[in-house]
């Protein structure tokens, strides 16, 4: 296991990997964003010419069968898909790396790139006749099968040799020589396939290849299609009663069928090797030289060794820009969900993470929950993991609650797994697991769970520093992401309560009318005869007068605002973590200076946390709006504590906390402050929008509290909140 690690860790380390472009990188980002046009892709594309002209080959050979010629790239582009186009891109860049690869009578490299470019093929016609909906996949996963031996053989090429030259045609004993190498050909390659951010499926593929078919027949499809492609591509073997077996077992193929896949294949793979300008030739055609690539070749370059801080300088200078781009997009993400698909990007980038798991606090439950699964599949439960955030048993609670990164490989001798621990490393199906907190400040808003063997952990370590800046950025992206949704639920909060207000004046002003229409009704009706025509008639209206009122008495079935459930609240550390985001989100862009004056013998009170943060941030907010040429926002707070023993009993309180906040913006109107606290009435242009006040006042009348408001155009606007003080110590519950 050991041996299998080290020679991971040396290719990756290699400089005879394909490694993408930056050409390709923006092109398979493109790919993964179902906003960019045809137009856009096409503009990317036309940046690298080698696949451009890939492109517009593969679109007008007969692997595609068209009737007329295509010569306009975005044309191309709009036929193919952006599958397509990102397969193309992948295989342009395999060849580009491997070209200048040399054979030899053990590795004859166009017979190699034949049997891949077969196997692809085959795998996409499979695709096409069984109704597997990505036959562009099954293609890539079907040519890139075998890229293992292409790794092995330019890494190791005298060991390689000798193991081809001892096993011959025994595959079995040439996978027992590449294990004494370091690790098998299909394993290589799944790893390989997996360092480039691919469909996991698509790994799997190339690692089941040459597993039992007793396991085959239970996989998912294109398992089974890249197995059945690699056996049909080998047909100078004899083994056509077998691959019959293969198909009927898998896909329930007759021979016809099998005919049918196989029937002009060749002529297929010819083109489009010629359209890919990969240098290959059927088993049975010997050539001494293979010929270059159809596209122009670069320079010759010598394989000389580069100088180790150059090698650091360029992979700093790579990270540092793709860092860049990265941390631009997570500003722009509007959602929780694009957020967390850009942090997937960057972890997977930037640090070569493929498989983790993103937990996110509930501080409703206070636990830990998961909100997205990145390499895993085939585990429906994911969606459903939450963890407890009050004991410190588990590694991930244990990063989350202190806000530091654990490492499984690094835990303490003392320390041991909790079940969920190993679930979740299950999951992963890694050797370990790292876990990496998301915080903005000293506020913890999530983690990430990255599933690692401890090459990777080690490699990951040394960009300690790029890692702590770029999960402190998903973790403020979070955090105010947080804020924002706090505010637009405020504000719909709000409107409700608004718009119950009216609709208990509406109901209560429409009820007498109705009322006296009823009755009105009811006279009338004592007033005609008992078996009048018109008694049906009245009756009528009578129900439907009702139906109105029971439909206005509906109007007043709006909800309130609700203050979560209670617990231990800090009060100056919650205005810390508040303030140090409205700081440099809200407060210095408006050239506003902040003062916070925290009295430290504030205690620990059990309160409602949540139902505070949206008071605080909307009194820092209102603000900061009322002060258009920037100023001084002063905070402070304030214990007071009991004066008697007797105070002790009035609600379990042992003081009262004031927390103050003044601006020195042009103060309040009277007439507005006289309807500061109601619904409706707002003083937006001044700043302290009433919108959100009501809610405020709420909030705080709900949590034993009270709020008043100072104003005057000399010294600006004080809000003082008065809390009941109640130690965490003294009671389990505000009140009692």
């Amino acid at each position: 296991m050991e041996h299998s690690k080290k020679i991971y860790g040396k290719i990756a380390a290699s400089r005879n990997l394909p490694s993408p472009p930056q050409v390709l990188l923006k092109l398979l980002d493109a790919c993964c964003n179902r906003k960019v046009s045809p137009a856009e892709l096409a503009d990317i594309v036309f940046k690298d010419p080698s696949i451009s002209s890939k492109i517009l080959q593969l679109i007008n050979s007969s692997f595609m069968g068209l009737r007329e010629k295509i010569d306009d790239l975005e044309k191309a582009v709009i036929y193919l898909g952006a599958d397509t186009i990102k397969n193309i891109a992948i295989s342009a860049s395999v060849f580009q790396v491997f070209r200048r690869t040399e054979g030899s009578d053990q590795f004859n490299l166009q017979h190699f790139w034949w049997h891949s470019v077969m196997c692809g093929t085959l795998a996409k016609r499979i695709a096409k006749k069984t109704g597997y909906s990505s036959t562009d996949e099954a293609f890539l996963s079907g040519m890139l099968h075998d890229i293992g031996k292409l790794v092995l053989w330019v890494n190791f090429k005298k060991k390689y040799a000798a193991a081809l030259l001892e096993a011959g045609d025994d595959a079995a004993l040439l996978m027992s020589k590449e294990r004494e190498i370091g690790a098998a050909h299909h394993e290589l390659g799944a790893w390989l396939v997996r360092q480039w951010r691919l469909d996991s499926l698509m790994a799997d593929a190339i690692l089941y290849h040459h597993d039992h078919l007793e396991r085959i027949a239970g996989a998912f499809p294109l398992v089974k299609i890249v197995f059945l492609a690699n056996m049909l591509s080998r047909e100078d073997t004899g083994n056509g009663e077998k691959v019959l077996e293969v198909a009927r077992a898998l896909f329930d193929m007759d021979d016809t069928q099998v005919r049918d896949i196989l029937d002009g294949a060749r002529d297929e793979v010819a083109d489009v090797a010629r359209s890919l300008g990969v240098p290959a030739n059927p088993p049975e055609t010997e050539t001494s030289e293979a010929p270059e690539p159809s596209e122009t070749p670069e320079k010759s370059e010598t394989r000389q060794e580069t100088d180790p801080s150059q090698k650091r300088l360029e992979a700093a200078v790579k990270h540092l820009s793709l860092m860049y781009g990265t941390l631009q997009n997570l500003l722009k993400a509007a959602s929780r969900e694009e957020i967390l698909k850009t942090a997937t990007n960057g972890f997977q980038i930037l640090f070569g993470i493929p498989r983790f798991f993103f937990f996110l606090h509930d501080p409703e439950n206070d636990v830990l929950k998961n909100h997205a699964s990145i390499g895993i599949t085939g585990n429906g439960v994911q969606g459903n993991m939450a963890l407890p955030c009050a004991g410190r048993q588990s590694l991930l609670v244990r990063c989350f609650a202190l806000g530091e990164k654990f490492d499984s490989f690094d835990a303490p001798g003392n320390f041991s797994l909790s079940i969920a621990d190993e679930q979740i490393l299950r999951l992963l199906g890694t050797e370990g697991m790292l876990c990496l907190p998301l915080t903005a400040d000293s506020e913890s808003v999530g983690i990430v769970v990255a599933g690692t063997s401890a090459a990777q952990s080690r490699n990951i370590s040394r960009q300690q520093s790029l890692l702590d800046l770029f999960t402190h950025q998903v973790g403020m992206c979070l955090y105010v992401h947080e804020i924002k949704e706090a505010q637009a639920g405020l504000i719909r909060t709000e409107r409700l309560e608004a718009s119950a207000t009216v609709a208990r004046k509406v109901v209560h002003e429409v009820n007498n009318p109705l009322g006296i229409i009823k009755n009105y009704l009811k006279i009338l009706g004592l007033k005609l005869p008992e078996k009048h025509p018109a008694q049906a008639e009245l009756s009528i209206i009578s129900e439907e007068i009702d139906r109105v009122g029971q439909i206005i008495g509906g109007l007043k079935d709006y909800a309130t605002p609700k203050v979560s459930a209670l617990e231990p609240v800090n009060i100056n550390q919650l205005l810390k973590n508040i303030l140090a985001i409205a700081d440099s989100s809200i407060l210095k862009p408006a050239m506003i200076q902040l003062h916070f004056s925290p009295d430290p013998a504030i205690p620990v009170i059990r309160t409602g946390k949540n139902g505070l943060k949206q008071v605080f941030i909307n009194l820092v907010k209102n603000a900061a709006e009322a002060m258009l040429k920037g100023g001084n926002i002063h905070i402070d707070t304030k214990f007071h504590a009991a004066s008697s023993p007797e105070s002790d009993n009035i609600g379990n309180q042992s003081g009262t906390i004031d927390i103050f906040i003044r601006d020195d913006g042009p103060g309040i109107p009277e007439e507005v402050k006289r309807h500061l606290f109601e619904p409706l009435h707002s003083s937006k242009k001044e700043g302290h929008s009433g919108l959100g006040l009501s809610i405020v006042r709420n909030i705080i009348k709900k949590l034993g509290g009270n709020i008043a408001c100072e104003t005057s155009p000399r010294a600006g606007t004080t809000f003082t909140i008065t809390l009941p003080a109640a130690p965490e110590k003294f009671t389990n519950d505000l009140g009692g």
